[in-house]
């Protein structure tokens, strides 16, 4: 008998997640979205792989070097042509033109520099770079050090993407732990934490994240700081889902099923996780998939003032600083491509949790 209990429950949630996943389907831009986020975030995860080279190494002499073009030819197979430059004697501008005599050989899974693959296992493969580690390639042109943008993007994707995943999850903790006790506990505890989310939702975000990133050591390290900048963002972004999570509670906890599970003996835990966070879990999960971006631009935001992650670390944030200069920006402005990649993963972030929210009500 209770083999078959149990095989009926698998049976009606393998059923309620196809239901989900077809639901799911039927939003085209979540699609859209999701077929977008699953290769950046694979390319993020391997990213020294994926990098023609490392976000550090620099031709010092090819500063703001444009775009090279990838060439095909039955001599060279895959090449790129070198750089000729002059420099103006009155404005000290450099000028680069392609040079047709100078030819960079280019190969697949070629041997340059060294990197961790998630961290731990070491190598020296890159999908695609120069035969000569030490030839300049830029696909997407140079900083103004001479480092190749690509693969400081790639790198720093591995920053800015996973700050927005590990700042929501702690700020979703927060969220539901001080809503769901507010708004089921309510009278003086309600009226307190209320009392304290106001205050911090009445304080202006850009000074509060300013003060909070100014009051961080400058002795500390990159990793030190990432993580740091992380716990920021989550101590301010928890407010909102706070207020919905509380009010969610405060509108179930006289439901006739709720009533229910409490005249049948069933504690406050398994009456809030089994019972009323069940009810509203298609809210949690809109509310939860669309601080994923705002997290992603907050970091954006404070590395791109100077108050957030800073060299070595590599984020987006970080290589939008750069662009910061208009003449820079004017004679280089690949500078911005940082930029778009934040407008579309946003952009794709939100159209996956459109999708999720309307997929977590199969029934609707």
């Amino acid at each position: 008998m209770l083999q078959q209990n149990a095989a009926q429950q698998t049976t009606v949630s393998q059923t309620q997640w196809r239901l989900m996943w077809r639901q799911f389907r039927r939003h085209k831009l979540a699609l859209i979205g999701l077929v977008v986020l699953v290769p950046i975030y694979f390319v993020a995860a391997f990213g020294g792989f994926f990098a023609p080279s490392g976000s550090d190494t620099a031709h010092t002499s090819l500063p703001y070097a444009p775009p090279q073009r990838l060439n095909v030819s039955t001599e060279h197979g895959l090449f790129v042509y070198g750089f000729s430059s002059t420099r103006n004697d009155e404005t000290f501008e450099q000028t680069f033109t392609v040079d047709k005599s100078k030819i960079i050989d280019v190969g697949l899974f070629v041997h340059g520099d060294e990197y961790k693959i998630l961290g731990v296992i070491p190598s020296d493969i890159h999908l695609i770079g120069p035969t000569r580690a030490t030839d300049p390639f830029f696909l997407l042109g140079a900083d103004q050090s001479g480092r190749d943008l690509l693969s400081r993007l790639i790198l720093g994707a591995r920053v800015s993407l996973s700050i927005g995943l590990v700042g929501v999850f702690a700020s979703f903790l927060l969220g539901m732990l001080i809503g769901g006790i507010s708004g089921y506990l309510g009278g003086r505890v309600d009226n307190a934490i209320q009392r304290v989310i106001e205050f911090i939702m009445s304080i202006p975000t850009l000074p509060l994240w300013m003060a909070l990133s100014a009051a961080l050591p400058g002795s500390w390290g990159p990793l030190t700081r990432y993580f740091a900048i992380t716990v920021i963002l989550s101590l301010i972004g928890w407010t909102g889902l706070a207020r919905d999570v509380r009010g969610r509670f405060l509108s179930l906890r006289e439901e006739d099923f709720v009533m229910a599970a409490r005249l049948d003996g069933v504690g406050r835990g398994g009456i809030i996780f089994g019972h009323m966070v069940p009810s509203f879990a298609s809210h949690i999960i809109a509310s939860v998939s669309m601080a994923v971006p705002r997290m992603i631009l907050g970091e954006t935001s404070l590395s791109f003032l100077g108050l957030g992650l800073q060299p070595p670390a590599v984020s987006w944030g970080v290589l939008l600083e750069g662009a910061q200069n208009i003449r820079a920006v004017a004679t280089a402005p690949w500078l911005l491509t940082p930029g778009l990649a934040v407008v579309v993963v946003v952009l794709a972030m939100n159209f996956v949790g459109d999708g999720l929210r309307d997929a977590a009500d199969p029934y609707k």
